[in-house]
């Protein structure tokens, strides 16, 4: 089991303090946030995708490249990517480069935005949201799997002989989660490519995720890649933690009752009782993560959302702090001593070349200095001398 903490990049006002951070502060203490997460012996990060206020995460992977550079354990990964606004050609490039530069400790979850607003900017249509979103990634998986693509679907150009750069690290993609909270063919989407599923099991009850992890698990073994026990599922929550349950409920309730997602809402408590929401005592956070599987499963990644509603970079390196120490060790060794032998653990990097390469030696594609396309040397003037002529204009 992996666990780690993932954030929305939410710049919101502290409403104990009343002030609200700049930018630059919120950017600059997640970057603390992420390179602590990996001293208290968490496995992972991950970063939303947005483009509009209150956030800024609108560049991921400069924001994980800078993480990757002052780590050297910590698997990074988005919360979302969006697949739907993005150009699927620019995210093979973008997540190829970090994948590199990250030596292979990356992945990324792939969703398709719920904010209107975005699709326009980007010259996109929200009502194509399902189409899209599966067209781009149809294009988004041969791009790191086929050197040479050609390509003409629904949604934008088409593509002819095209190789995007730089391959792929030892030519193995990263991995890939599907995000979605509600929407099936999302979940077939994953189940047919043999990818991750992950329910982000924040908002609604156990049992509401709990429907779609099944359906994809199902499908997951119709398509063939294994049983259903050796789906990659992943599961998102949140909590607050504090020594003791009540001193919890008294230092988060104000960012509970202010926080753009819930606050107005539901009380702290029923909202506590009925969502995946733990606020309280280590051994609390332990009992509820522990009834997680009782529900699902074994499973392959857990994370918290812990720097939300304005908490300020202190609290939240706290909150760090008591995972690292008190909870994170606990839940490792009760999930090992039930977990199923035929679960797999999640997939990584060097998983992922020997099972494409056993003992072999990976693959290291290298441009060809005459280009045509940059893994196979192939040219593109080769054909005659009036093609060579029109290719430059002539």
């Amino acid at each position: 089991m992996e666990f780690g903490i993932f954030s929305v990049s939410d710049v919101t006002r502290d409403p104990v303090s009343g002030e609200t951070p700049s930018e630059a502060e919120r950017i600059r203490g997640l970057a603390r946030i992420a390179v602590h997460a990996e001293e208290v012996g968490l496995d992972v990060f991950a970063i939303g995708e947005h483009h509009n206020p209150p956030f800024f995460s609108s560049s991921p992977t400069t924001f994980l490249a800078y993480i990757a550079a002052q780590t050297r354990r910590l698997k990074l990964s988005t919360s979302t990517t969006l697949i739907t606004t993005n150009d699927p050609v620019r995210i093979a490039e973008e997540y190829a480069m970090l994948q590199h530069l990250a030596e292979g400790r990356m992945d990324l979850m792939l969703g398709r935005g719920n904010t209107a607003p975005v699709y326009p900017w980007f010259g996109k249509d929200i009502r194509t949201a399902l189409p899209l979103a599966l067209d781009n990634y149809n294009l988004l998986h041969r791009l790191w799997r086929e050197d040479v693509v050609d390509y003409d679907g629904n949604f934008r150009t088409p593509l002819q002989g095209f190789t995007s750069t730089p391959r792929p690290l030892d030519d193995v993609p990263p991995f890939v989660w599907h995000g979605s909270i509600r929407t099936p063919e999302i979940a077939e989407q994953a189940a047919y490519y043999g990818d991750g599923f992950f329910s982000n099991h924040i908002f609604a009850p156990s049992e509401h995720s709990l429907r779609l992890i099944n359906f994809y698990r199902d499908r997951f073994e119709h398509y063939g890649h294994g049983t259903r026990q050796q789906a990659i599922v992943g599961l998102g929550g949140q909590t607050f933690i504090a020594k003791h349950s009540q001193d919890a409920a008294r230092q988060f309730r104000p960012y509970f009752d202010e926080a753009p997602v819930y606050g107005h809402g539901p009380s702290l408590e029923d909202f506590t009782s009925q969502t995946p929401l733990t606020v309280g005592s280590p051994q609390e956070v332990i009992d509820k993560t522990l009834g997680f599987r009782e529900i699902f499963g074994d499973y392959q990644r857990q994370m918290f959302l812990i720097d939300h509603a304005g908490l300020p970079t202190k609290t939240v390196l706290e909150q760090l702090d008591l995972l690292g120490e008190e909870v994170i060790p606990v839940l490792r060794r009760e999930l090992a001593a039930r977990r199923d032998p035929e679960t797999p653990e999640a997939p990584s990097h060097a998983s992922l070349v020997r099972a494409k390469y056993g003992d072999e030696a990976p693959r290291q594609p290298r441009p060809n200095a005459n280009r045509g396309d940059n893994v196979t040397g192939g040219s593109p003037y080769q054909d005659s001398p009036a093609k060579r002529g029109a290719s430059f204009g002539l």
